[in-house]
């Protein structure tokens, strides 16, 4: 069974602004510094797009990961869907929506995902993944948030 988790997150800047820097690889590679993400293959730098992939090397709990993830769905400025094509989830769906607000934009991240390895990923679901995961998006937020130009 799949783990589902929101992430809520009030931006000052415009709809069309967030979205954009969501889309950015070099962003994404700035947020994720503490992990040595590295966008490695398809899209490295720029900005990604409908039925584009990148590959991310990356090193969580000091083990070295592999993942590549393909724009499914795309609907400027408003939402836009992220999909494992390979990499160590059995299944990751992440769907970007950004929503006007009246202090700026809300941005609203909803992820799917689920881990290999039968009771032993369950386990991993729930004892690391599950706080892990979240923990992730909401640093990658941060940083998009204050991230100027």
């Amino acid at each position: 069974m799949a783990v589902y988790f929101e992430c809520v997150t009030q931006a000052s800047v415009s709809r069309a602004e967030l979205f954009e820097k969501s889309l950015s690889i070099d962003a994404h590679t700035g947020s994720m510094a503490d992990s040595q993400e590295k966008a490695v293959a398809g899209v490295t730098s720029g900005t990604i797009g409908l039925g584009e992939q990148v590959t991310w090397r990356a090193k969580h709990f000091g083990i070295p990961f592999r993942m590549t993830s393909r724009i499914s769905e795309l609907d400027a400025p408003r939402t836009f869907t992220d999909q494992q094509v390979r990499g160590p989830f059995k299944s990751f769906h992440h769907v970007h929506e950004f929503h006007e607000s009246a202090h700026g934009t809300l941005m609203v991240d909803k992820i799917r995902f689920s881990a290999p390895f039968g009771p032993l990923g369950w386990l991993a679901e729930r004892l690391v993944l599950g706080w892990y995961l979240p923990k992730l998006i909401r640093i990658r937020n941060d940083y998009l948030v204050k991230a100027q130009g």
